[in-house]
């Protein structure tokens, strides 16, 4: 299909996230893998039930039945609520931190 030809809806669509549950069914695939599962005999002394895994996986089905505005609106409510590994500092805050653990560096005994 020609870019005249599409429908005019059609930008909105391509900004709307594509679900895939393969990342899911290959994370539950290896979960019961021998290789994981030593791993974590071998680390925590017990085999993983994998329970988290299917859960993931049955949440990414149950996307699947929504619409993809609907789909798209929930993984975007998600990422935000996730909480990001590093944290973000203004200047004054880093270097009042920096201080607290390091000392002033114009201090020099």
């Amino acid at each position: 299909m020609r870019s005249e030809e599409q429908p005019a809806d059609a930008p909105s669509q391509r900004n709307l996230r594509k679900l895939s549950c393969a990342k899911c069914f290959d994370a539950l695939w290896f979960c019961y893998s021998p290789v994981h599962q030593m791993q974590q005999y071998y680390r925590l002394g017990a085999l993983d039930n994998c329970a988290g895994k299917w859960s993931s996986l049955w949440d990414c089905l149950s996307l699947k039945t929504k619409s993809n505005r609907e789909v798209s609106e929930i993984l975007e409510t998600r990422e935000k609520e996730r909480t990001h590994i590093w944290t973000f500092r203004t200047p004054e805050e880093a270097s009042v931190r920096w201080r607290l653990l390091y000392g002033d560096p114009d201090d020099q005994n």
